[in-house]
């Protein structure tokens, strides 16, 4: 039985945790840093603040400490918001052995370096650790509830894509392989963004009209960035590009959705995120980091720049959707938006 060690136990965590639980294949480990939660996992098998309703194998191990999670374990996954990243791996670096695989399942960036999460992980841990990540369109209800779910696994290792796909699939969770880690971070990253932007429209009362051509010219900008930092384009049109994006734009259960649809109702982003009780809608984070790294790439992200506004400058949404579809007229496949 191959060791497993989820650090991280938020919604993402938990509903990997009861994935990899299933088909007693594994011998796993689950860190939690809220005493809450582990209390919680150990007596009733469950995760009542992250995700509700469902339990976790009575053989998961919880661990009050992560390096004792991580200890001895051949693959790692780690499931923690992008801003607990750098932390985590820096006390994790001592303790991983180089034969370690290590599977990023955070969607974001990281704020003041722009940093992809696999590329914080190189940067605090052994150069030789194989490193990969995981995402497409998964939301962690579905996933634990054992909805049929396809996501993609990138990595430069076609040995570790294949050790994932091997570990991780069974009957009701396909993981396909890519060899774009760039092309799926930041898709996953940068889809939270136009997530927001679609829950400001229904806030408003918008139409399926707006919401088409959010998406379809939110895509185009999040493929203009990632072919800036060197993805590739096809990937955009995968399940960590277009698969992702639809289902955040549309589905109830996407935080950063929420987010975006009460901003639409005229609340603030304090008294939003005040009632997510700890929750954590990435795309709140990653939206300045992106807009400053379109910037540094010489890329137009007109979506991007407004949530932004409507974020951090108190814009009213109304107005930022006015300034969009003001915009002097473009060829719809130039090269800026």
């Amino acid at each position: 039985m191959s060791r497993i060690a989820i650090i991280g136990a938020g919604a993402w965590g938990t509903a990997l945790t009861i994935v990899l639980g299933r088909g007693n294949r594994h011998d796993l480990h689950l860190w939690a840093r809220e005493d809450d939660v582990r209390a919680s996992l150990r007596k009733d098998r469950t995760n009542p603040q992250f995700l509700p309703g469902y339990q976790i194998p009575e053989r998961v191990l919880i661990h009050d400490n992560v390096v004792d999670a991580a200890s001895a374990a051949e693959i790692l996954v780690s499931a923690v918001p992008s801003q607990h990243c750098r932390g985590i791996f820096g006390q994790l670096a001592p303790h991983l052995d180089e034969r370690t695989v290590v599977v990023s399942a955070t969607k974001g960036l990281e704020q003041g370096t722009l940093s992809r999460m696999t590329e914080i992980i190189r940067a605090t841990t052994q150069p030789r650790i194989r490193i990969g990540a995981l995402s497409g369109p998964s939301f962690a209800a579905e996933v634990a509830r054992g909805d049929p779910t396809a996501i993609t696994i990138a990595s430069e290792s076609n040995e570790l894509t294949a050790t994932v796909q091997s570990e991780f699939s069974d009957p009701s969770f396909r993981v396909y392989s890519n060899n774009d880690v760039i092309g799926v971070e930041l898709g996953g990253a940068l889809k939270n963004i136009i997530a927001i932007a679609a829950g400001v429209c229904h806030g408003l009362g918008l139409g399926h009209n707006s919401i088409a051509g959010l998406i379809t010219r939110g895509l185009a900008e999040m493929t203009r960035l990632v072919v800036a930092c060197s993805g590739r384009a096809e990937t955009m049109s995968g399940l960590a590009g277009l698969g992702d994006l639809v289902l955040t734009c549309t589905g109830e259960l996407s935080r950063n959705r929420s987010v975006g649809v009460e901003l639409g109702h005229g609340r603030k982003l304090p008294d939003i995120t005040a009632a997510m009780h700890g929750k954590i809608a990435e795309g709140v984070f990653t939206t300045e980091a992106a807009l400053q790294l379109a910037r540094s790439c010489g890329v137009e992200m007109p979506i991007t720049e407004q949530i932004y506004a409507v974020l951090n400058e108190g814009k009213p949404p109304r107005e930022a959707i006015y300034e969009l579809m003001t915009r002097s007229s473009k060829s719809e496949f130039s090269a800026v938006n």
